[in-house]
């Protein structure tokens, strides 16, 4: 069997070609930089881009299976070219917004264009990313041993990247998760400073934080661009997820700033365990994991 898996070389496109070789497929990894991939080398690289649905006809050549990064301007006619090439499942990596209500725009399109194809679906509605905080905090930890964010106490459920991943091979390589949808999140809450925490304990190295404001926070996220400065506003709060405006009455630069962990018994969060069958892994995990990008 052969799998194409796009997005490839993403934080999490990379551990799906990693864990299609592990399980013994064939893997076909599309990237728009082919000469700039670094992948394991049993996968076959290839050109292509999402943004152009042309450029697919090729690399579908042959594939049964395709493990779909998001690209909704161009859903509808991804998934045509699947279909044409003789694909039969897709695999769909999504948000847990989906789940909630609170993405309609972005990857909520590219599910219903996968479900009105007639093809064999699944979709992996991840929550936050782990690694976003190695987009936001890893330059100022590698050069100052620093962290800058306006909500010390915030905390979140965020997921690794192996965890999603690994649900994604599942759902490319076995026959029963045909349908689903998979709401993902870690397996416990963690506030921001408790994360500043557990990077310094994977590097062995004092990370001071600074608690900043919301604006001097959302100048520090546009000075780095990027991931930063795409999501600075919804990420700061200033707008939801549909990019709308927040209107709030008053200076709220701490109203974010609140240890919001619910008890566990009231409620249950979704991870990869229910898919995987194994725990899934923790911030701590992921900060060791990831000790070197966080030292340069």
């Amino acid at each position: 069997m052969t799998v194409l898996v796009t997005g490839a070389t993403g934080n999490v496109g990379r551990m799906v070609v990693e864990g299609l070789i592990r399980a013994g497929e064939r893997v076909r990894a599309l990237t728009r930089r082919p000469d700039d991939a670094t992948l394991r080398p049993e996968a076959e690289v290839v050109f292509g881009d999402l943004a152009d649905p042309a450029t697919l006809a090729g690399p579908l050549s042959g594939v049964e299976r395709v493990y779909l990064f998001p690209h909704p301007a161009t859903a509808q006619a991804v998934v045509e070219q699947v279909k044409r090439a003789g694909a039969r499942r897709v695999v769909v990596l999504s948000s847990g917004a989906v789940t909630f209500g609170l993405d309609k725009d972005f990857h909520l399109p590219v599910e219903r264009a996968v479900e009105e194809s007639g093809l064999e679906w699944t979709h992996v509605r991840a929550g936050e990313f782990m690694t976003n905080r190695l987009e936001l905090w890893g330059e100022s930890i590698r050069t100052e041993r620093v962290v800058r964010d306006p909500f010390p106490e915030q905390a979140g459920i965020p997921v690794h990247e192996r965890d999603i991943a690994d649900v994604a091979v599942l759902a490319l390589t076995e026959d029963g998760h045909v349908g689903g949808a998979y709401t993902l999140a870690g397996p416990q809450w963690v506030t921001r400073r408790e994360q500043v925490a557990a990077i310094a304990a994977a590097i062995g190295r004092e990370i001071r934080f600074e608690q900043v404001g919301r604006e001097e926070a959302r100048e520090l996220y546009l000075r780095m661009g990027g991931f930063a400065a795409a999501n600075a506003d919804f990420l700061l709060g200033f707008t939801d997820y549909g990019g709308r405006e927040i209107e709030r009455d008053t200076d709220t630069d701490t109203d974010m700033d609140t240890d919001a962990r619910p008890a566990p018994e009231r409620l249950p969060l979704p991870t990869a365990e229910q898919v995987t069958g194994r725990p899934a892994r923790t911030f701590t995990e992921w900060a060791r994991d990831h000790a070197a990008d966080f030292t340069g």
